[in-house]
């Protein structure tokens, strides 16, 4: 499935939802779902800068060349949101994911219902994860 396939699919979920509590229940509850990083990743390296929450990504590299990425967070609407980022780019090439627009974040109204540091953390775990997608596709050339 691609990026843009697995956005259509997010944003056609959370229009089920008839307010926002709702949808904020449904973000905690994907965080519980977010498989675990592996503890040696959870170091100072693999923090994302900018989140107000400590956020822990690592991204590894299949033999196809997909990237995977596993998360974690200590704060559990961020970890929902981490689960969302990686759901629509998870086990995708480097240059779609240095190249994707996750317009999901809009459409789903995230952007205004976000305080302004959980969304400036958002921010910065797509913005990392897309720069994981560079690092990879460059790594590959």
């Amino acid at each position: 499935m691609s990026i843009e396939e697995r956005q259509q699919e997010i944003v056609e979920e959370f229009s089920v939802f008839g307010d926002w509590m709702e949808k904020y229940e449904y973000i905690i509850d994907l965080g519980k779902e977010l498989p675990l990083i592996d503890e040696q990743y959870k170091t100072e390296d693999n923090l994302i800068k900018g989140c107000q929450s400590r956020v822990w990504l690592h991204a590894d590299q299949a033999a196809d060349g997909r990237i995977q990425f596993t998360a974690d967070s200590d704060a559990i609407i961020t970890k929902g949101l981490v689960a969302l980022v990686i759901r629509a780019l998870n086990d995708q090439t480097p240059e779609a994911i240095a190249s994707a627009d996750l317009h999901f974040v809009n459409d789903i109204g995230l952007s205004e219902h976000l305080s302004p540091t959980r969304s400036n953390g958002l921010a910065s775990m797509i913005k990392q994860m897309k720069l994981y997608g560079v690092a990879y596709s460059v790594k590959d050339k």
